[in-house]
């Protein structure tokens, strides 16, 4: 059978060659683009050296190498078909009487494969090096900067503890929201009245209370106060930590499972877990969906011809896609659809697609 054979085994190594030549090359411009751009923004200050930057770009790089995959499948899925059919070398498969589906099977199978290692092994260490990289630039940005500077972005949370009530900014969250940095802390008493505002460069959360560092107290109507360390009361557990201000995508995919389970005894709302989590778990069908569309798009190259148009219909075939995932990650996230459909829908509905294309080709 050809799908086994070594003509299977040659069209799956030509794509799988394909496949990590486009992914190299789109992680190296991807790369060489964060670096320019932290070297914009930390250039100017002499205690950052080039070797920090380069770490920072290399540990962010995985997670960001990890979102571009399923296009890099879908870029070299195309490649693969088109060299093969400019090659006459798909004719000759025919010949021999295989189908489509049976010279597109080791390249479905492989993005199967890929789709599994991407979700199992892959995507645990991009993980664990985007939580370095949120620790190394949460150091290079707030020691390097001062405290906290004016601005609208980063984390909100709101807390109770027995003070009263506070409100809880930062702009960097490492450590699934256990520690922050630059951070400022508007407290209210029982009655609702304003306490004082703190400033600090970051803050830890223990037991019953956050621990800030390097504070500025702005208590109401009287002068500011230093603190090399200070105290604020909070009621907040890790787990409510780390389902406020936690990233779905700083958790792997072993830890979401128990993610989930801990913010439901919370009482906190896990849809962007559970989106992420079945996100995971459909890539593998997302990636075989990749090499439908290529398929579709390409195989029929060799006999009409139109090797601009097929390869702008791939490209686009494979945006519109992707622009409907995110679409559907947000409506799971805001809870309009179950986690479930959200994370499934898409790779289902371009495999669905690219079946149904190429049916329409082959069997008419």
């Amino acid at each position: 059978m050809v799908a086994f054979g070594k003509l299977g085994r040659y069209f799956g190594r030509r794509f799988l060659g394909a496949v990590l030549l486009v992914y190299i090359t789109c992680s190296g411009l991807i790369g060489i683009v964060d670096f320019f751009e932290f070297s914009r923004r930390l250039g100017d200050r002499a205690d950052v050296s080039v070797l920090d930057i380069a770490q920072l770009v290399l540990l962010r790089l995985p997670a960001f190498s990890e979102q571009m995959f399923p296009f890099a499948v879908l870029i070299g899925a195309m490649a693969t078909f088109l060299t093969l059919s400019r090659r006459l070398e798909l004719v000759i498969a025919r010949t021999v009487g295989a189908s489509v589906w049976q010279f597109t099977f080791s390249t479905i199978s492989i993005a199967v494969l890929l789709g599994v290692f991407l979700t199992t092994i892959y995507n645990p260490l991009s993980a664990l090096a985007k939580e370095q990289a949120n620790k190394l630039e949460a150091r290079l940005f707030t020691e390097k900067s001062g405290l906290l500077q004016q601005s609208s972005d980063g984390v909100w949370v709101r807390q109770q503890s027995v003070d009263g009530q506070a409100i809880v900014q930062a702009q960097t969250s490492t450590d699934k929201g256990k520690t922050l940095g630059n951070v400022r802390i508007y407290s209210f008493d029982q009655r609702g009245e304003f306490v004082e505002r703190v400033e600090a460069k970051s803050a830890v959360l223990h037991n019953g209370y956050w621990m800030l560092s390097q504070a500025r107290v702005f208590p109401a109507g009287a002068e500011p106060q230093e603190h090399t360390s200070y105290l604020v009361s909070t009621n907040l557990t890790p787990a409510q930590v780390q389902g406020s201000l936690a990233s779905p995508d700083s958790l792997s995919f072993w830890e979401l499972p128990g993610a989930i389970r801990d913010s439901e005894r919370a009482g906190i709302k896990t849809e962007r877990y559970e989106l992420q989590y079945q996100t995971l778990l459909a890539r593998p069908v997302l990636l075989a969906a990749m090499v439908l569309i290529a398929a579709a798009v390409s195989l029929r190259v060799f006999r009409l011809g139109g090797v601009g148009k097929m390869v702008l219909g791939g490209v686009l075939a494979g945006f519109l896609l992707y622009v409907a995932s995110k679409l559907a990650g947000e409506l799971g996230e805001n809870g309009i659809l179950h986690p479930v459909v959200a994370g499934w829908l898409p790779a289902v509905f371009g495999a669905v697609m690219g079946c149904s294309v190429l049916l329409q080709q082959e069997d008419g």
